[in-house]
């Protein structure tokens, strides 16, 4: 069959997705990747086919004019919001019932959908559907936020699903909007939706919004889930591009991670703790630490060793414990690692995922905000000294690796498109 991924143009949303796009390509699928201009030079460093389509979005450059000091001083709001730290309406994913207001939610998709949404999707829209028409995939496999896949499937009559690069904060929001809705009117996210589709032939539904179905890369003991809704349950298979296993990683040495990640200091101007104050804190502590930063033109503490980029795949193993600032890849890799972590979250999914991870038992969290050198010295030490986080992140890992591989995913997703399309399922291709 054709399979069609899509996404905006973000690297850390297509990394996650490059190892099931293999799997369904040594399955003998004819697939592809479609993406803004800015992303091809990554899809094909992958070894995947790309296909560019219409204009690389202006998403990051829109947000830096409110991610800087004067603006966190004088609107804090506004500021928490851009970042991400709180960002309604997903907000209230973790809260109970009775605490969410339908008024909140729909202020927050308000704001959300032309300020990420459309900013991301309507460069691309016209040119994907284009591409669809005329390749006519029979699967689509979306990032959760490209939305425009999501049309493209069905303007051609593909099945669609989303693949998910993080906990399904955006599935269980949605969830409870349509729960509290009623007869209300106003619904921000089909508003802008419904005619779009239109535009290309084809009619609003929920189907839009989550998939067909969805693929989540996360163990039951730490996803999030919106009621109702059909998952597809993959094991996370780290990609981080290019990488190079250097000689030193093998000689034995008792190390710790520290990797605050790349969007922080690529995006928002900075990582969200000061990463010279931990370094600084953990320099009496008996291990290499290291660091994936390339530092500030200072001395670091002896036992300190700055790397700029070291995949964390290949770092987390050979390593008694990772800090690290939650998001998706670096939480995840460490997880199946099976060592233990500690998170300093601080926005979109990560202080959801941090959470779980405590209540797991794997880990431990500090929220960015709170995580000084001393409090973070005194958390790893917990972790590098008490045997029962090293057991539960060791149950981690096996939960994690008991879930199903991509290869072993792709007979599922065969199923399901011929189940989500039932009139085109004779049609469905082996290969190209």
């Amino acid at each position: 069959m054709r399979v069609l991924f899509a996404t905006y143009s973000e690297k850390t949303h297509l990394l996650p997705m490059v190892p099931l796009a293999w799997a369904l390509r040594t399955a003998g699928h004819d697939v592809r990747v479609a993406s803004q201009p800015e992303l091809v030079p990554a899809i094909t460093r992958a070894g995947l086919p790309a296909t560019a389509v219409g204009a690389d979005h202006h998403l990051w450059r829109v947000a830096r004019r409110f991610l800087t000091r004067r603006v966190a001083t004088t609107d804090p709001v506004l500021y928490e919001k851009v970042r991400g730290i709180r960002q309604p309406p997903f907000d209230v994913a973790d809260r109970p019932d009775e605490e969410i207001s339908w008024e909140h939610l729909r202020s927050g998709y308000a704001g959300i959908v032309p300020s990420w949404y459309r900013l991301v999707n309507d460069p691309m829209i016209g040119d994907l559907v284009a591409l669809a028409r005329a390749w006519r995939p029979d699967l689509v496999l979306w990032e959760s936020a490209t939305f425009a896949g999501a049309v493209a499937a069905e303007a051609v009559g593909a099945a669609h699903g989303r693949v998910l690069c993080n906990l399904d904060m955006f599935g269980v929001a949605r969830r409870q909007f349509l729960r509290l809705k009623g007869d209300r009117t106003g619904d921000p996210l089909a508003e802008w939706l419904a005619p779009l589709a239109a535009r290309h032939g084809a009619a609003f539904s929920e189907d839009l919004v989550t998939g067909h179905f969805t693929v989540d890369q996360q163990p039951g003991s730490l996803r999030m889930e919106a009621g109702g809704h059909r998952y597809v349950p993959m094991r996370h298979v780290p990609y981080n591009g290019p990488a190079v296993v250097p000689q030193w990683l093998a000689d034995g040495r008792r190390r710790i991670a520290v990797s605050l990640g790349s969007t922080s200091s690529e995006r928002f101007d900075g990582f969200a703790v000061g990463v010279r104050e931990i370094l600084d804190a953990l320099a009496d502590v008996d291990a290499e630490i290291v660091a994936t930063w390339a530092g500030d033109g200072r001395p670091v503490p002896g036992n300190v060793r700055l790397v700029p980029f070291l995949a964390l795949h290949l770092l987390a193993p050979a390593c008694a414990a990772v800090v690290h600032h939650g998001a998706f890849g670096t939480a995840t890799a460490a997880g199946l690692a099976g060592v233990p972590q500690l998170s300093l979250p601080e926005r979109h999914d990560a202080p959801y995922h941090a959470t779980r991870m405590t209540r797991q038992g794997a880990g431990l969290a500090i929220p960015h905000d709170q995580a000084t050198g001393e409090n973070v010295r005194a958390a790893l030490l917990r972790l590098l000294t008490e045997p029962r986080f090293a057991e539960r992140a060791a149950a981690l890992r096996a939960e994690m690796l008991a879930l199903p591989a991509p290869n072993d995913l792709v007979p599922e997703l065969e199923r399901l498109t011929a189940a989500c399309r039932p009139e085109r399922s004779a049609g469905v291709r082996r290969s190209a």
